[in-house]
């Protein structure tokens, strides 16, 4: 998946006096900065142009799209892509320097490459079932004897007479590694489960069916149930208060000190503005 971002709406950011012009090229030749100051005058234009090309998690995507057209708005001579595949893609890419920055929902492990990993949002894990289903919650015993097929039928848990039919991720997926770490341990998963290379297709296959159950980020809860988990549901309250059992940080991650643009970018992302996109789009904003 490929997603290209081009919006053009202009932006002057006011700075600090600075006589003269200048220009700076900055990161892989891809982006550059410039200022431009009229003699005379006490305003500063600070402009980014180029391409900023962005890769990995699908947890990450919906903010990512939302900040790339916000800060494309600012500054319309720069471009940002985005390339799905997955946390461990946007890792081994950022690794290699084919992309500027890696997007993952979990943490750069101890075997992989030492890279600068930001942290841009929070994020819960959501139990999801259809919404025709009448489950109203699930413990994390439950879930974990779901997903290793010690429990098989909805019935076992209150729910009606049905086979469940259990809806994962691929090996790679940071939204895995996170429910692998704390719901199943270390515990392997039934070899009935339907592996989904996406947030997207786990949504869209728990929609479609009556029997399902899958986990999934919380920005993807919409045409779904998320079940509460020990009696905590899955909210954007009880996930910066740490109450609810799923929860991780969503990270942006640079191989090295990013460029001019890049960094522009990642602050945006952190500020106040980048936060509120954060929390509009159903994710969590992070802790300051």
């Amino acid at each position: 998946m490929n997603v290209r971002w081009n919006k053009i709406v202009s932006l002057v950011a006011v700075l600090s006096f600075v006589a003269g012009i200048s220009l700076v090229t900055v990161g892989c030749g891809d982006q550059s900065s410039s200022s431009n100051a009229g003699a005379g005058t006490t305003e500063q234009e600070i402009t980014y142009s180029g391409i900023i090309r962005e890769a990995g998690s699908t947890s990450v995507l919906p903010i990512a799209e939302k900040f790339a057209l916000a800060f494309m708005d600012m500054y319309p001579n720069l471009e940002i892509t985005y390339t799905g595949g997955g946390s461990s893609a946007g890792v081994k890419q950022c690794a290699a320097g084919t992309v500027d920055i890696g997007a993952a929902s979990r943490e750069v492990k101890i075997s992989e490459t030492d890279l600068i990993s930001i942290p841009v949002a929070r994020d819960g894990v959501a139990i999801i079932v259809n919404e025709n289903n009448p489950i109203q919650g699930l413990t994390i015993e439950q879930v974990t004897k779901i997903y290793t097929g010690e429990i098989t039928n909805w019935s076992e848990v209150g729910g009606n007479d049905l086979q469940i039919t259990v809806y994962g991720r691929e090996e790679g997926s940071g939204t895995r590694d996170c429910f692998d770490s704390i719901v199943l341990k270390k515990l392997s998963v039934s070899p009935t489960a339907l592996a989904k290379k996406s947030n997207g297709e786990v949504q869209i296959g728990i929609q479609e069916d009556a029997s399902g159950i899958g986990y999934v980020s919380l920005g993807y809860i919409n045409g779904v149930k998320a079940l509460p988990l020990n009696d905590v549901e899955c909210s954007i309250a009880t996930c910066q208060d740490g109450s609810y059992p799923i929860v991780r940080r969503l990270y942006f991650i640079t191989q090295t000190i990013p460029s001019d643009a890049v960094n522009a970018f990642l602050n945006f992302c952190r500020s106040e503005e980048g936060q509120k996109i954060v929390a509009d789009n159903g994710f969590v904003p992070l802790v300051h």
